[in-house]
């Protein structure tokens, strides 16, 4: 995996909601890459053009169609998660079906406009499928910590992320409402989410990267073994998962809110081990302590 500068050029800043797509001669799985749709996470938009770069060398047989979105452009021009509301929270029928309805310009802020803009390009890869089709969310984190999946409970998604070597979180998809993954899970694609690590971190475009690459082996965009980056992908994975199972599952959520004055206790990272009674952080009502180990 190739290094990465940390800090946004204009360069790295998208100008067309399509990164790239790379066709197969051979009909086979659509795999759709979305990254960025938080604006100040540029991981996904950079791993995602390394992938297609890689696989528009011609030195390996491409079945089907691997295609990459930018998701909150205007919030990425300016470095911003959002500006009027989070666009990976806005995911669901009845939001849907209002856009659909093509209400007034008027009535639509900037995340509607996006959110109208990536539902057009992912319908027309869907559209255009010749094989099963497969989303991946690539995402990074405020804080630095070690890389995971995050799938909805169904069989084929079982079934799929399971061949990924990175810490998998059962339950946690479910506890937020309007996820993009989700939303297209309910459409009939086999999706999952990969956070790759904090938003500055070059090794974080690294991860999803090779996250990337094995999804597309996994899809059967390409044969496996066909690339020998693979390997080295899932070794990077495999050993950025250290001492942390394979499968985690969400039983208790502390849900805050800005009022709250939340302050995480130092020295945790994102998936941590904890004691039963552990302090891990404290709020306008006093200590949070884990509940249980």
């Amino acid at each position: 995996m190739s290094g990465m500068t940390t800090s946004a050029t204009p360069h790295d800043l998208p100008t067309e909601r399509e990164l790239g797509r790379v066709l197969g001669d051979e009909p086979g799985p659509t795999l759709i890459a979305v990254g960025g749709i938080h604006g100040n996470e540029l991981g996904g938009v950079r791993a995602a053009r390394r992938v297609l770069a890689r696989l528009s060398r011609g030195d390996v047989t491409v079945r089907g169609e691997v295609v990459a979105f930018a998701g909150n452009m205007a919030a990425m021009a300016e470095g911003l998660r959002y500006h009027a509301k989070d666009l990976n929270r806005q995911w669901n029928e009845r939001a849907v079906a209002r856009l659909d309805a093509a209400p007034p310009e008027g009535e639509l802020d900037s995340e509607d406009r996006e959110q109208v803009a990536l539902l057009a390009v992912i319908r027309e890869a869907i559209g255009r499928a010749r094989g099963p089709v497969y989303l991946v969310d690539l995402h990074t984190t405020s804080a630095s910590g070690v890389p995971f999946v995050i799938f909805g409970d169904t069989l084929p998604q079982r079934h799929f992320v399971r061949h990924l070597p990175l810490p998998i979180i059962m339950g946690l998809e479910e506890q937020v409402d309007g996820v993009l993954a989700e939303y297209w899970t309910r459409q009939g694609c086999v999706t999952f989410t990969v956070e790759g690590g904090q938003h500055q971190d070059p090794g974080a475009v690294d991860n999803l990267e090779a996250a990337l690459l094995l999804a597309a082996q996994e899809a059967g965009v390409f044969a496996h073994g066909a690339l020998v980056e693979t390997r080295a992908a899932h070794a990077l994975l495999e050993g950025r998962r250290g001492d942390l199972p394979r499968v985690m599952e969400v039983v208790s959520r502390h849900a805050i809110a800005e009022e709250d004055h939340f302050k995480m206790e130092p020295g945790f990272r994102n998936l941590d081990h904890a004691r039963a009674g552990q302090l891990l952080a404290h709020d306008k009502g006093g200590p949070i302590r884990a509940p249980r180990d």
